[in-house]
């Protein structure tokens, strides 16, 4: 998809903004959406666009990730003394300072995503983008969110987060280097399974989100320099207002987001991811995608 053109960078960015952040994965969307006008924008887009709503959640939770990062600090350099547990934000025969263990928690939730991108990067750019391995990503972890939001007890804040908590939300969120899971539905599911609230779940993951987003989004930015606008590469201008565009509207999404998690089920997702995947499954039989992008 090299040539892309003003518009089709809106109707892009749009797209990323709307899906980042609901549990029926932007990947996927921008998959789908890209080879219906024209052809697949590619990972590297896709990851680069991603800056946008990330930037968005920076903005939004700006007082939570200062709070979140002065702890880290005042433990790291001993405010609570300089045995480990100490700096680590646990200090022994007092109460844990939450913020600055969430510091760690983000960071250890953050290794899985960081390993397997690195070891499946070429699969994840290529044989992960297919849209018959979208339809059944859509579809199965459809079923998997919808039973983790009807099982899930839904009862633990996220103060009560924990180290192994933290890993196995990082294991679910790596599933989502495969278009159609989801990162936010990935880690929203692995929280309600392991007994957290929505609202616990969704903030966990946004803030989860941040390190690997921004590490895959400036990878790909830099390792696209020379790249854009050659062939079956978007140009740097419309790949630029694509993300500008999908920091505005993910901004807004993420406000809603958060008040609908806290009032209403699931079970919409559900529905919505369901009818995505037939929908795929109809274009693709008829021709009006491709299961594999132009380029390959």
């Amino acid at each position: 998809m090299a040539d892309i053109s003003g518009l089709d960078a809106i109707v892009l960015g749009l797209v990323q903004g709307l899906t980042e952040f609901l549990p029926v994965s932007s990947s996927a969307h921008l998959r789908i959406v890209g080879d219906l006008l024209g052809g697949d924008p590619g990972a590297a887009f896709t990851a680069i666009t991603q800056l946008g709503t990330e930037t968005a959640v920076l903005l939004y939770f700006r007082r939570d990730i200062k709070r979140i990062v002065l702890a880290w600090w005042h433990a790291v350099r001993g405010g609570y003394g300089t045995d480990l547990r100490s700096r680590l934000g646990a200090p022994v025969g007092e109460r844990a300072d939450h913020d600055a263990l969430m510091a760690w928690f983000i960071a250890l939730g953050s290794v899985p995503i960081v390993v397997l991108g690195v070891a499946l990067q070429s699969s994840i750019e290529t044989a992960f983008r297919n849209l018959w391995l979208v339809v059944l990503t859509l579809a199965g972890f459809a079923l998997v969110l919808g039973w983790a939001d009807k099982v899930g007890r839904r009862a633990r804040p996220l103060e009560e987060l924990t180290a192994r908590d933290a890993v196995q939300f990082g294991l679910w969120q790596a599933l989502a280097l495969i278009p159609g899971v989801s990162r936010s539905g990935g880690t929203i599911t692995g929280g309600l399974l392991m007994g957290y609230t929505r609202e616990a779940a969704a903030r966990y993951s946004f803030l989860l989100a941040i390190p690997a987003v921004f590490g895959s989004g400036l990878y790909q930015l830099f390792g696209s320099l020379g790249d854009f606008g050659t062939a079956g590469t978007p140009g740097f201008g419309p790949t630029l207002l694509a993300t500008i565009v999908a920091f505005f509207v993910g901004y807004l999404v993420i406000i809603a987001f958060l008040k609908i998690v806290s009032t209403f089920s699931y079970r919409p997702f559900v529905w919505y991811r369901l009818g995505l995947a037939a929908l795929v499954v109809l274009l693709l039989l008829t021709g009006a995608v491709h299961a594999t992008p132009a380029a390959s």
